[in-house]
């Protein structure tokens, strides 16, 4: 890292565990390539039906990046489940020969449990992406891929849940046999790497005053602004939405009468033109923009994503502290959640 960048840091665990991710992602792409291969195959030979997707919280909002991603590239319906089926109302469901890819970080969840047992019974092939390799999700299901991203001590998940859309995204290149996505992967620990030596995008003086503002992306962009968003409430007290920005004019754009401050979160992808003539209108409306944008040059624009949120979990901490909040210890927040 630079010394202009560590100069910058506050010395958070967030921050601290946010450095981890470059080197933890290299060790986890090493690792799970061979499973992966084989699990692509596997696919590709007998193609499932649809996926569906098992998470809650980050887990939940990787699984949009897991849903863009995997129809984008295979084709695949993919949608997210609701784990209270299972674990509250105790049915069952029709996913004969479908994937299920559960992710969490604990593995421990009674909800995320119930719901993975009850896939695999009714028939589905289930894979799991979790941290604790120890955990009982890994007696539940048929294949577990390790995030290997190491013990997450701060509440606000950082590079656990950057190891997951790496995970995401190895999956589905090795699914799709797309050997773009491939060779992009071996270059993504050290474009990450780039990204948090980058300039600081997100300020604490535009936000001093913000009690409430949207976050708008498209796509795989899309997926990760709801990943900013909530890390905006959970470590700076700041009510934050995510919306696609073709969406948030289907209604909610009526808010910005009211100078509604947008985080703009735009990823050179095939919907790039569309978001910034969207961000364009919404702009002239009296919106008050902040942009962010892919902070390293050349990426492959399913994993541009991955970048532009290392990014920002510094830039967030950073703006926490300057608020007067440390974001290691969110009021209200455990680290690892529990829900039936």
């Amino acid at each position: 890292m630079s010394a202009q960048a560590r100069k910058n840091l506050t010395e958070t665990v967030m921050e601290r565990e946010a450095l981890e991710a470059p080197q933890r992602i290299a060790e986890q792409l090493a690792n799970n390539s061979a499973a992966v291969e084989q699990l692509g195959k596997r696919l590709r030979d007998k193609p499932p039906p649809f996926v569906m997707i098992v998470g809650r919280g980050s887990s939940d909002h990787a699984g949009v990046f897991a849903k863009y991603l995997i129809e984008i590239e295979t084709g695949t319906p993919t949608m997210a489940a609701a784990p209270s089926v299972s674990s509250v109302y105790g049915r069952s469901m029709k996913l004969k020969d479908a994937l299920v890819i559960v992710i969490t970080q604990s593995g421990r969840s009674p909800d995320i449990l119930a719901q993975a047992k009850m896939a695999r019974e009714a028939g589905a092939y289930t894979v799991a992406l979790v941290n604790d390799e120890t955990a009982p999700i890994g007696d539940i299901v048929d294949l577990v891929l390790p995030l290997k991203a190491g013990p997450e001590n701060a509440v606000a998940a950082t590079k656990s849940y950057l190891a997951t859309l790496s995970a995401i995204a190895q999956l589905v290149a090795y699914w799709s046999d797309n050997s773009e996505m491939k060779a992009a992967l071996e270059q993504l620990p050290a474009q990450l790497s780039e990204a948090a030596d980058a300039d600081r995008q997100l300020f604490s003086e535009p936000l001093k005053d913000v009690s409430s503002l949207v976050v708008l992306g498209r796509g795989p962009g899309y997926a990760v602004t709801k990943e900013i968003a909530l890390k905006l409430k959970e470590v700076c007290n700041i009510h934050a939405e995510s919306f696609s920005s073709a969406e948030f004019l289907h209604g909610p754009v009526t808010l910005v009468e009211r100078k509604l401050t947008v985080i703009d979160v735009p990823v050179e992808d095939e919907s790039y033109k569309a978001h910034c003539e969207q961000i364009a209108d919404i702009k002239s409306r009296g919106a008050t923009m902040i942009n962010m944008h892919v902070p390293v040059e050349g990426m492959h624009p399913r994993l541009a994503p991955l970048a532009l949120l290392q990014r920002f979990y510094l830039d967030v901490a950073e703006v926490a502290v300057s608020l007067g909040i440390n974001p290691d210890a969110p009021a209200g927040l455990k680290k690892v959640t529990q829900t039936l």
